[in-house]
């Protein structure tokens, strides 16, 4: 991976003999330093005449893209003005993105690219990433070589039939993928050269995007069953055979296949599910860190979950794992875990039940009602992944206040406007006791002269981190007990002062450095379990810190 000074010809244009000249070097966003270029490299690579005079510092350029970023209206021109930048001047763009985390991570990603998802095809100006569709059946591996880079190291793919909490979005959904690689540059350093977008349009069930005339995707119903196995089975194979070191992260899959995919994928590929397994390591690190506040073990507390799909499933299974890490067995661990789904409590009694239900079928008495689901179970932490809407109304936060002296009470739904509840309402429905955390930003809320500061328990703490440690020591696996080590090391750097903030999360100005770390836990749970394909450094730490892309120009004479 290609550190911060670089013989890589992806990267270094000095040793580059096919470096785009005048014109063509201005429109190549890897390559393109707008203002900043040098007099020394106006003159040699033909740019005399074709930048205005003045030579600008990069630093200058951050300011004028942040002053017209403030100036935008909205969050989706924003948006907009960002991908723009990312068109233009990649180098420029992640600068400012991982200059100005706090302010860019709600633009680039949740929630802002969940309305400009809707919007893909009516805000589209260049394709990014590359769209294989049903067309390509039979061809795909041809169309992955239609890609620039052979070096990739990250695949996000998604077929876009669950974006976030607002359905099927069919090839809108590429925004999700785009955005996910964006944070994997910006967070953990990964080279935007080794990060490759994926769309697979199988098809859209979505009858509104169906009669948009500027829908950019197939214009039929999805395909399902064994015809979209083949296809998705050819593309897999087809990765590893032009991309071998690629880890591929499933993305906004519906429940409907994203079980099923990452079963059949997950000892033989180097693959996670971020909804499934990105989610869990960062709900399981909120839990570990409330801890710190609430005191006891995590074997001891009772979890009831408000939906029962991907996300609550993976949070369910990754709590489990560490609470038998604390020497429950496995029958005890998952009795720790409750759900409630659209039909009820999840109870032996049903017969209504999918599989990735069944082993949290517990022995109860069938309850249809999530208060009276708190009332009879009293469980020490609640966490909303129902993508509904306000579901954690004021009795439902009161009662959790009622039976726990600190409710741990997770609203994860994304984007902001499915989320179960606000953090003012938590706090302010607690009497200011709530441990909160939100799959979406909130900002600080004030009660009764104190200021809280609501963690959000985003991915993105998770799968950057994930992903760079899964590099540095080249996996050929991607295993639970990553996710396991990735969640510890997120929760054990959370400070005091984070905690006394009220915030269960690391600063996101700090995302590079607790990525870091992350990194070196799921590199050491790769050289301890013998899926390493390449031999241990003396400094983990430093060899991780040595792969992570600085967005910095570089002389191209």
């Amino acid at each position: 991976m290609p550190a911060k000074k670089t013989t890589n010809k992806t990267t270094d244009a000095k040793l580059d003999a096919s470096l785009p000249r005048g014109i063509n070097l201005l429109q190549n966003p890897a390559y393109n330093k707008g203002t900043a270029f040098t007099e020394e490299e106006r003159n040699q690579l033909g740019l005399r005449g074709l930048l205005p005079p003045r030579v600008h510092t990069q630093a200058e350029q951050v300011i004028r893209v942040m002053e017209n970023f403030r100036k935008k209206p909205t969050d989706l021109e924003r948006y907009i003005y960002m991908i723009a930048l990312q068109d233009r001047n990649e180098t420029l763009f992640y600068r400012v993105v991982m200059d100005n985390l706090e302010s860019m991570m709600p633009i680039i990603y949740t929630p802002t690219v969940g309305q400009a998802c809707q919007l893909y095809g009516h805000i589209f100006r260049r394709p990014r990433g590359l769209y294989i569709s049903l067309k390509d059946k039979g061809n795909i591996l041809k169309v992955l070589e239609n890609w620039p880079y052979r070096d990739v190291r990250v695949i996000v793919v998604t077929d876009g039939e669950r974006i976030l909490g607002l359905g099927d979005l069919g090839a809108f959904g590429m925004g999700i993928p785009v955005g996910k690689l964006s944070l994997y540059t910006a967070c953990a350093g990964i080279h935007p050269a080794y990060c490759l977008p994926i769309t697979i349009d199988v098809g859209t069930d979505n009858e509104s995007l169906l009669k948009d005339p500027l829908y950019t995707g197939l214009v039929q119903k999805r395909i399902r069953g064994a015809a979209y196995d083949e296809f998705v089975d050819e593309f897999v194979e087809a990765t590893q055979k032009l991309f071998p070191k690629a880890i591929v992260q499933l993305e906004d899959f519906a429940n409907t296949n994203a079980f099923r995919l990452l079963k059949n994928l997950r000892d033989r590929v180097c693959s996670f599910d971020d909804d499934i397994q990105g989610t869990a390591g960062v709900a399981l690190a909120g839990v570990m860190t409330a801890l710190r506040v609430t005191g006891g073990q995590l074997k001891n507390q009772k979890l009831l979950f408000l939906g029962a799909g991907e996300a609550g499933i993976g949070i369910g299974d990754l709590t489990a794992f560490a609470m038998m890490k604390e020497g429950l067995s496995e029958a005890e661990a998952r009795n720790r875990c409750w759900f409630v789904d659209s039909k009820g409590l999840v109870v032996k009694s049903r017969t209504d039940l999918s599989d990735h239900k069944l082993h949290y079928a517990h022995d109860h008495a069938q309850i249809t009602d999530f208060q009276q689901a708190i009332e009879a179970l009293k469980p020490t932490a609640i966490i909303g992944v129902s993508g509904r809407p306000r579901m954690f109304s004021q009795p439902i936060v009161e009662a959790m206040a009622r039976i726990n002296e600190r409710p741990i009470i997770f609203a994860l739904s994304n984007p902001t406007s499915k989320a179960e509840c606000t953090a003012e309402e938590a706090y302010r429905w607690t009497k200011g006791r709530a441990i909160f955390a939100s799959g979406s930003p909130f900002d600080p809320v004030n009660y009764e002269g104190k200021t809280f500061v609501p963690g959000q328990g985003n991915n993105a703490y998770i799968f950057p981190g994930v992903g760079l440690g899964a590099i540095a020591c080249d996996a050929k696996l991607i295993v639970d007990e990553m996710f396991y080590a990735a969640a510890k090391s997120l929760a054990d750097q959370v400070t005091d002062y984070d905690l006394s903030l009220g915030r269960i999360y690391p600063a996101l100005t700090r995302m590079r450095e607790v990525s870091a770390q992350i990194a070196v836990a799921v590199a050491e749970v790769g050289y301890k379990d013998k899926l390493a394909r390449c031999k241990r450094p003396a400094d983990l730490l430093a060899h991780v810190e040595s792969l992570m892309y600085d967005p910095t120009y570089q002389s191209y004479i």
